[in-house]
C-alpha cells in the first residue's frame, strides 16, 4: 500500500503545503496523480530544509534551495527530474507570497537546469497506414480496435482521453468528440471521415457484443463490458505495430505525435494544432516544428546533390 507523501512533511511546513495542494486541486483542477507528484517533491524538499535547520517557510531562503538542487545533481537525478522538482517549489513559493506568508519569492534567482529536449519519434504516413489497417474488420474485436486506432490518430488524443470517451460525447454527424484533457479541461476534437466510418461500424457491428448487464456509457469496451484500460490500449498498439512490420519502439503517444507532425507538414496553423492537442502553452506545440525541420534536414542530406559524398 502506497504511503501518503503528506505524512513525510515535517510539522513546521505541513500546513502551507497542505493549503497549496488544496489550491492545486480546487483552483487549478489538477488530477490526483499530479497532486501526489507535487506532494512527493515537496516532502523531499521539506525534509532537506529540516536537516538544514530551517525553522519554517518564512525563513527558507534561496541558498537552501540552491544547496538542494546541487544535492540532486550530485545524487544523479536527471535534469528533467531536477527541473520538475524545482517547478513544484517555484509554484509553492508563489503561493506563499500570494497568501502573505512571505513578502518575496525565494526561488526567483535560482536557475532551472537546462534540458536538451528530445524530439518526439513519429510514424511515417506509410507506417500509419499499415498500423491502422492491421486490425481485421471481420470480428467484433477487430472492428473495435480499428475504430480506436482511427479515432486515436484522427483526433490526436491522449490515451487517457481515448479511454474516457462516453457515447454522449461523440457526434459522428458533425464529426467531433468532446474530451477532457489534463486538469479536467474540456475541448472539442475534430474527427476525420475515416475515423467516423470506423466508429460507426464499431457501434453497429461490435459494441453490442461487449455490452454486459452493468456496462456504462464508455465508448470503447473491454471483453468484460467495462471501459477499455490504458494498459490494454498499450498492449494492442504494440501487437498491431508488430503485425504491421513497424520496427521503431511503439508507445500510444506516438500516434498523437504523428497526428501533430502530419498536420504541420500538411500546412496546418500551429495555433490550430495547439487547440486540437489541448496544449495550454504554444511552446509545447512548437516542438513539432523542430521535428519537421529535422526531417527536412535529413531529406536534404539524402537527396540534395551538394550534400552527397563524392
Amino acid at each position: 500500500m502506497a504511503t501518503d507523501p503528506l505524512s513525510a512533511i515535517p510539522e513546521a511546513f505541513f500546513e502551507h503545503v497542505e493549503s497549496f495542494l488544496a489550491w492545486l486541486e480546487l483552483e487549478r483542477g489538477l488530477s490526483s496523480n499530479t497532486i501526489s507528484a507535487y506532494a512527493r517533491d515537496l516532502a523531499q524538499y521539506t525534509q532537506h530544509l529540516k536537516k538544514q535547520g530551517v525553522a519554517d517557510w518564512a525563513t527558507a531562503g534561496e541558498s537552501d534551495l540552491s544547496a538542494w538542487t546541487a544535492h540532486l545533481s550530485e545524487a544523479g537525478y536527471a535534469r528533467s527530474s531536477q527541473a520538475r522538482k524545482l517547478s513544484a517549489i517555484r509554484m509553492l513559493a508563489r503561493h506563499l507570497v500570494r497568501e502573505g506568508i512571505r513578502p518575496d519569492d525565494f526561488t526567483e534567482l535560482v536557475s532551472t537546469p537546462k534540458l536538451s529536449r528530445k524530439l518526439p519519434e513519429v510514424l511515417t504516413h506509410n507506417e500509419l497506414k499499415h498500423l491502422l489497417e492491421a486490425p481485421t474488420t471481420n470480428t467484433p474485436h477487430g472492428l473495435r480496435d480499428r475504430a480506436m486506432l482511427e479515432l486515436f490518430y484522427s483526433s490526436g488524443l491522449r490515451v487517457s482521453e481515448l479511454c474516457g470517451i462516453l457515447l454522449q460525447a461523440i457526434n459522428l454527424d458533425d464529426g467531433y468528440v468532446r474530451v477532457f484533457g489534463k486538469g479536467s479541461k474540456e475541448r472539442i476534437a475534430p474527427i476525420g471521415s475515416a475515423a467516423v466510418a470506423a466508429v460507426r461500424d464499431y457501434l453497429a457491428g461490435a459494441r453490442p457484443h461487449f455490452v454486459k448487464a452493468k456496462t456504462g456509457s464508455e465508448l470503447f469496451l473491454s471483453q468484460q463490458g467495462k471501459g477499455i484500460s490504458r494498459k490494454m490500449i498499450w498492449v494492442l498498439i504494440k501487437q498491431y505495430a508488430l503485425k504491421a512490420g513497424i520496427k521503431k519502439p511503439i508507445k500510444p503517444h506516438l500516434l498523437r505525435h504523428s497526428f501533430a507532425t502530419h498536420l504541420l507538414e500538411g500546412g496546418a496553423d500551429l495555433r490550430a494544432i495547439q487547440e486540437m492537442l489541448g496544449h495550454s502553452d504554444i511552446s509545447t506545440t512548437q516542438i513539432y516544428t523542430s521535428v519537421q525541420s529535422a526531417r527536412l534536414a535529413d531529406e536534404h542530406a539524402l537527396y540534395h546533390p551538394r550534400s552527397k559524398n563524392g
